[in-house]
C-alpha cells in the first residue's frame, strides 16, 4: 500500500513523502527544503531511499545533494535537464518508468513551465505528482516553453483516469479560482469549486491534492478545447491560441 505524507514548506510549496510500507522505501517527491524533509521523514520513522525531481528549479531540487548526504538515496529527474540538476543519478523521460517497492511509476514529458519537466503517475495507486506543470485551477508559468507545447503536454495529464488523484507542488488555488471565474463566468462546475476554495482557504485548509475529473470541469487551462470558452477567448476552433490567451490574462491578472 503506498501512503503519501504532504506538508507545507517555504512560503508556498507542498513537500510529499510517498512510501511504500511494503518495501519500507521512501521517495522525497521533488526536494525544495532539505531540512524540512528529512525532519517529516523521521518523524514518520521512514527513510528516504529515492528522490524523484519534477524539474530543476530550485524549489524542486534544491535540497537533493543535503538529502543525498544523509540517506544515501538514489536521484531520479529529467534527462533533458541533466545539465542543470547536477545530482542526478537515473535520467528520465516519457515512456520510462520507475520503481518503489513494486509500484511502477510512468514518466510523463510535460514540458512548458521547464523545456524539461516531467511528471510521475502510479496507475496502481491511482495517483500523479505533476510539479509545477498543472496546479488545481491552473497550470504553470511558461518560463521556457511555448504555448503549443504546454498544451501538448497538459492533453497527456487530460488523458489520465479521471480519478486520478493529483498532487501538485503549490497552493495557489485560491488566486487561481479568483482568476478563472473571469474567464469562465457561467460554468456552474467552476462556480461552485471556487466556493469551495474560498470556504477551505478561509479556515486555513489545503486545497491540494485534486483530482483529474474536476480540473476537466473546471480549470480554464485544461478547456482550450471547450467552444464556449474558445468563443469568450476569441478563438474559436482553435485550442492552442485559446490556451495561449487564457495564460496571456492570468500572467497579467
Amino acid at each position: 500500500m503506498i501512503t503519501v505524507h504532504q506538508f507545507e514548506c517555504l512560503s508556498d510549496n507542498y513537500g510529499y513523502l510517498i512510501h511504500d510500507q511494503e518495501s519500507k522505501e521512501t521517495v522525497a517527491l521533488d526536494t525544495p527544503d532539505a531540512d524540512k524533509y528529512l525532519a517529516e521523514a523521521n518523524s514518520k520513522g521512514w527513510e528516504i531511499t529515492q528522490i524523484w525531481n519534477t524539474h530543476w528549479h530550485p524549489d524542486h531540487a534544491g535540497g537533493n545533494e543535503r538529502i543525498k548526504a544523509k540517506t544515501r538515496c538514489r536521484i531520479t529527474g529529467p534527462k533533458n535537464e541533466k545539465t542543470k540538476i547536477p545530482s542526478l543519478e537515473n535520467l528520465v523521460g516519457g515512456g520510462d518508468s520507475v520503481l518503489i517497492g513494486r509500484y511502477k511509476a510512468d514518466v510523463i514529458d510535460v514540458p512548458g513551465h521547464t523545456l524539461g519537466h516531467i511528471a510521475f503517475h502510479l496507475p496502481e495507486a491511482v495517483m500523479a505528482f505533476v510539479g509545477d506543470a498543472l496546479f488545481a485551477l491552473g497550470c504553470g508559468r511558461l518560463f521556457e516553453g511555448t504555448p503549443d507545447m504546454m498544451w501538448q503536454s497538459l492533453l497527456r495529464l487530460k488523458a489520465l483516469p479521471a480519478h486520478t488523484t493529483v498532487y501538485c507542488a503549490h497552493e495557489y488555488t485560491l488566486a487561481n479560482a479568483e482568476f478563472a471565474i473571469t474567464v469562465d463566468p457561467n460554468n456552474e462546475n467552476l462556480k461552485n469549486y471556487v466556493a469551495d476554495v474560498r470556504s477551505l482557504r478561509a479556515q486555513g485548509k489545503r486545497t491540494v491534492p485534486t483530482t483529474i475529473a474536476r480540473e476537466l470541469d473546471s480549470n480554464p487551462f485544461l478547456r482550450a478545447d471547450d467552444s464556449s470558452l474558445q468563443e469568450r477567448m476569441g478563438h474559436l476552433g482553435n485550442q492552442v491560441a485559446t490556451f495561449a490567451e487564457v495564460r496571456r490574462r492570468k500572467d497579467r491578472f
